[in-house]
């Protein structure tokens, strides 16, 4: 099957996917969702209870979409570890995969922080609330930007602003830094990788954090970074995918994020967007769409600011969603984001 026959199936990669494990017997397909983290986990079955009345040409297609590309590796179980690196950088974004992949092929050595991905937020703070704020910053590098932010809120607000800092500082956490929250988290480290330091934290974390925290908190919290060190709150700032910022995603992008998003929630999103913004909208729509959007813009009445960013929230959640999944590219501050 050529590339061009590839790409002729209009399928999101995520849906893709869930196509395949629904295919696939309980069991086969229970193996498979073994191996994935609570994020791939959630998105996955989320998009399974979304398939409704799938085409069996579509079933078809993905299914040889699929094999075409096992046939194309080295072969089952010889020399598979690049065509795994490979598919999952495709399917989950290279940040994501990459820890998937260390999970999977390296072993990890960090269980007692992957336990913790598959608990509620407030039950992660309530864990970490009396140990000491490096190795908080540790546990919120660790964990997905979104969770991270819930866990950072339900922590008391005088230490946030010193963890985020913590975090952004975070280069490599040395194996024995690991082995002490492991301790406290009751686990041991496994396999050959307990010598080797793990990559964590930094500024782009710190920022994706801060992308997710409510916006009245994220505001406070970073004048509080920058009455403490406001090189380092400009920094993460400039690495902030805000809404504004998706006048860097290109056309086929934004017609790609269009698709996900209501009619309803762009409306009240676009309240507080700039001109250029608006047009950057309107460009990628068909022109009847666009003027009914520009009329309904018109129409509608005024919003409270509060729900205004709460759309441009969601919106920016469904953008980092399609980023992780590949389907889009964000940027922000001159170089990607995700």
């Amino acid at each position: 099957m050529s590339e061009g026959e590839k790409k002729a199936l209009n399928i999101p990669l995520l849906d893709q996917a869930a196509i395949l494990l629904m295919s696939l017997g309980e069991k086969e397909a229970a193996e498979v969702l073994r191996h994935l983290g609570p994020k791939e986990v959630q998105r996955i079955g989320t998009a399974m209870t979304t398939l409704e009345n799938v085409p069996q040409d579509h079933v078809e297609q993905v299914m040889s979409n699929f094999l075409d590309d096992v046939s194309q590796s080295t072969g089952l179980g010889v020399g598979s570890d690049g065509y795994i690196r490979n598919m999952l950088v495709a399917a989950l974004g290279e940040d994501k995969a990459g820890s998937l992949v260390d999970r999977i092929l390296l072993g990890g050595n960090t269980s007692g922080l992957d336990t913790l991905k598959w608990m509620d937020p407030r039950s992660v703070a309530d864990i970490i609330r009396n140990e000491h704020p490096q190795i908080q910053a540790i546990v919120i590098a660790y964990l997905d930007g979104d969770q991270a932010a819930e866990v950072l809120t339900n922590l008391p607000e005088k230490v946030r602003m010193d963890v985020v800092m913590r975090v952004a500082a975070l280069d490599t956490v040395q194996p024995s830094a690991l082995q002490e929250l492991n301790n406290i988290l009751e686990k041991q480290f496994s396999g050959t990788s307990g010598s080797q330091s793990k990559d964590m934290g930094g500024t782009k974390v710190a920022a994706e954090i801060m992308n997710n925290l409510d916006s009245s908190i994220e505001s406070e919290l970073m004048e509080s970074i920058k009455e403490v060190d406001e090189d380092l709150g400009n920094t993460i700032q400039d690495l902030m995918f805000i809404f504004d910022n998706l006048k860097s995603v290109d056309d086929r992008g934004i017609q790609a994020l269009l698709r996900e998003v209501s009619s309803d929630m762009l409306i009240l999103a676009l309240k507080a967007a700039d001109e250029e913004l608006q047009d950057k909208i309107f460009n990628n729509m068909s022109k009847r769409a666009a003027e009914l959007l520009r009329d309904d813009l018109e129409a509608s009445g005024p919003a409270k600011l509060s729900e205004v960013e709460g759309a441009q929230k969601e919106i920016l959640i469904i953008a980092r969603r399609m980023a992780d999944a590949g389907e889009i590219v964000l940027g922000g501050g001159g170089e990607e984001m995700l």
